[in-house]
């Protein structure tokens, strides 16, 4: 747009400056947006130290700790011990917990630790919230011992300290295998009925800033306080909106169902180690744990001084850090600013149409155009995806969540700039390069306005990047008429004044995305960097003039190739950075035929010990899911589950399930779908819960429950229009040491993150 205001000489020397403006900016939002300096053991009594809660987690979250298992109820004891020992009233809430999913009925019996700290004149309740279960393949030192270690750490730090309102430190069990105990906690404790204001910690990765990345619906209250009490907040409403709409949840989402107004926190870098045997001490960043704790500590001190009521309000707000500070704005002008960004770009058509820089008719071919790089961006990073998963099938256990995937982010990020690059080349002599920087900002404007009716919070986003930018280049074309030198220098500063917002914005979502989806889904983060290069057209016009460009897009191709080498070269598999692999053993025991099975597309040289092909007719009816290898074993000595009908009514079957000695869980599968289903154990309530749906590569109905004790269940199914079926049951023990001649996985190796990995699975099928 401003290219023909410069010669060529003080043209590159603008355009290379802006670049570097824009970088720093990206650099600085990126500094900005770390996390914290753990503080010693020696920090004052008063304050957050991570070696501190270091200490509990020494104690408790060395080895994984499913629900109903034996390190499960010791990490019980211990931080049941802890939080009576600072003089909390501490009980011990043992119910059954339940879930449901398309053709799944998920039970647990849970034990929460519901430690209560009464105020001296209560406005209302704060809860407190982590879960201290872990997936069974790891020890879970970041998902979520940490929380629970920080939640020890701030009890401490309060002491003795009058607080207004009461407290309570909620540790719950189950969350790893469908929020159970979070779900018992609503339905049947006082205290998850009474309502309150919720504080939820959890962990998708080892490392990273603590994020506020969820709220409650009319959050305004708990965003101002957490915008003025946390020292380090980070965090934005986008995240917030983000996640309200997918699938994902954590205990959060029972809870503020049930009526809690909260704010949900967790980490998120480094998520390759998730819920794998990594998730350990020797990964866990201190730093991280240092913000996790230090938000917790700060905000108890506040909310429980708070006068609660007055939090409540009727609306949500916008929030997102800028330039090393949080900004808030109520929702009531998200709407203003999103027109006012459309305006804007609307206007400066209209003033491009005045000075005869642009027509209507090539500014909506700019516009209408621009759909192409953004979805060719988002095209080539799925496609890299798709070749790294052809080149490392081992990629596709690891969901795109990578060891070492700089190289890989930084390939994505080129073939987002070489998709708007090769679209903005190829049209700029036809079209003109200011109608094609104009048409370009329609789009972040046009998602701004459409992201302020569906997403509000995440409005900001585009609309700010679209509404500056658009600014600075009607201020370009009103300075058309100043002198030459004034023109040439403040021409370039608006506009590179304008992409300033978009460098601290776009980029940094783009990262936020890799952390949190990885490279399975790097078209998110292309789409958002391409985006981020339409702000940027008319910097990219001084840099390239006409006759220079032809080796750009070239060259741009040739450095993705580069990256993508480097990755394959740097992203290697060794004993810090291990291969995911899956094995279980599943045995008939009425037969007493077992079987290796083994779900990995590409099984390493140690799995082959085990699988050497695709047979599955020896497996029993209903276990095989997905395509498996497989592979004859041995016999072990095994009980197995035990199924007994108690009764039957109509299309209703009453059962006692046993999971037989040493077995943690059992699941049971039927060839016809259930609608509904009941669980309970001795001493706790039935729960019954509806199940729709069907599931896939199986039989269509399950039942699961984890944590069965060894008196079993109680488990009740409704089978519509069945005469009869038959039920695989199938119990489930931890570990594969007790099948003769296993050899444990040698350094390189760990177990993958699907759930029937490491099982020992003993079925028995019947005839109902």
């Amino acid at each position: 747009m401003i290219g023909k205001l410069l010669d060529v000489p003080r043209r590159t020397l603008a355009a290379v400056s802006a670049l570097l403006v824009l970088a720093g900016v990206i650099m600085l939002t990126a500094m900005a947006d770390s996390t914290m300096q753990p503080l010693p053991a020696s920090a004052p009594a008063t304050e957050f130290s991570a070696e501190r809660a270091l200490r509990h987690l020494e104690r408790f979250a060395t080895r994984p700790r499913p629900i109903g298992s034996e390190a499960g109820g010791q990490a019980r004891d211990y931080l049941a011990g802890r939080l009576r020992a600072a003089g909390l009233d501490v009980r011990i809430q043992r119910a059954v917990g339940a879930n449901t999913s398309a053709g799944l009925a998920s039970f647990g019996q849970v034990h929460n630790i519901v430690a209560t700290r009464p105020g001296t004149d209560p406005t209302g309740t704060v809860v407190i919230a982590a879960h201290y279960d872990s997936a069974a393949m790891g020890p879970g030192a970041s998902d979520d011992a940490a929380a629970v270690a920080a939640m020890l750490e701030t009890v401490r730090a309060l002491g003795g300290t009058a607080l207004r309102n009461d407290l309570v430190f909620l540790m719950t069990d189950g969350e790893e295998d469908g929020v159970l105990g979070a779900e018992a906690f609503v339905r049947e404790h006082p205290l998850g009925r009474k309502g309150g204001v919720l504080l939820n910690w959890e962990a998708r990765g080892v490392s990273g800033p603590s994020l506020m990345f969820e709220t409650s619906r009319d959050n305004a209250g708990l965003v101002a306080t957490f915008a003025r009490t946390v020292p380090h907040p980070r965090g934005d409403s986008m995240m917030a909106e983000l996640y309200r709409l997918l699938p994902n949840n954590t205990d959060f989402t029972p809870l503020t169902k049930a009526g809690f107004a909260g704010l949900n926190f967790a980490y998120i870098q480094e998520s390759s180690r998730y819920h794998t045997a990594d998730d350990s001490l020797a990964f866990l960043d201190r730093g991280s744990l240092q913000h996790h704790g230090t938000n917790m500590l700060a905000l108890a001190r506040d909310l429980g001084g708070a006068d609660l009521p007055a939090l409540t309000a009727d609306h949500d707000v916008t929030f997102f850090r800028l330039f090393g500070g949080l900004v808030t704005y109520p929702n009531g002008l998200v709407w203003p600013l999103a027109g006012l960004a459309l305006a804007a770009v609307a206007g400066l058509a209209l003033l491009a149409r005045f000075h005869g820089v642009a027509g209507p008719g090539r500014i909506a071919a700019g516009a209408v155009s621009a759909v192409v790089p953004l979805v060719l961006a988002a095209a080539l990073a799925q496609g890299l995806w798709e070749l790294l998963v052809a080149v490392r099938p081992d990629y596709n256990g690891m969901g795109g969540l990578l060891h070492r995937p700089e190289a890989y982010r930084a390939a994505v990020v080129v073939l987002a700039g070489l998709a708007v690059l090769g679209w903005y080349l190829t049209l700029r002599r036809r079209v003109g390069p200011a109608a094609l920087a104009i048409g370009g900002l329609a789009w972040p404007a046009l998602l701004g306005a459409v992201c302020a009716q569906v997403a509000p919070g995440a409005s900001y986003m585009f609309t700010l990047p679209a509404l500056l930018c658009a600014l600075g280049g009607l201020a370009v074309l009103l300075l058309r008429r100043t002198s030459a030198r004034l023109k040439a220098v403040a021409s370039v500063a608006v506009v590179t004044w304008g992409a300033v917002v978009s460098a601290a914005l776009l980029p940094a979502l783009a990262r936020v995305a890799f952390d949190g989806m990885g490279l399975a889904l790097g078209g998110v983060s292309a789409l958002v960097m391409a985006l981020f290069a339409l702000t940027v057209l008319p910097i990219v016009e001084l840099l390239l003039p006409e006759r220079r460009h032809h080796a750009v897009t070239p060259a741009a191709a040739v450095l993705a190739v580069v990256l993508v080498a480097a990755g394959l070269a740097v992203d290697r598999f060794d004993a810090a950075n291990p291969r995911r692999t899956h094995l279980a053993y599943v045995m008939d025991a009425d037969t007493k035929v077992a079987g290796w099975v083994s779900a990995d597309l590409d099984p390493s040289s140690w799995t082959r010990r085990y699988v050497s092909g695709h047979d599955t007719r020896s497996l029993p009816p209903g276990y095989a899911r997905g395509t498996l290898w497989t592979g004859d074993a041995p016999a072990v000595q095994a009980t197995g589950p035990k199924v007994t009908i108690l009764s039957r009514s109509g299309d209703t079957y009453r059962l006692r399930v046993t999971a037989g000695q040493g077995a943690r869980s059992i699941t049971l599968r039927t060839e016809r779908p259930i609608t509904e289903a009941t669980a309970k154990t001795g001493g706790t309530r039935a729960v019954t819960v509806p199940v729709t749906g069907s599931r896939v590569n199986t039989w269509p109905g399950e039942v699961r429950f984890r944590g069965l004790p060894a008196s079993g269940a109680e488990i009740t199914l409704r089978v519509p229009g069945a005469k009869g079926f038959r039920l695989t049951a199938i119990s489930e023990t931890d570990g594969l040491t007790a099948v003769p001649g296993f050899v444990p996985r040698p350094a390189g190796l760990i177990a993958a993150t699907r759930e029937d990995g490491d099982l020992l699975a003993i079925t028995r099928t019947y005839a109902l």
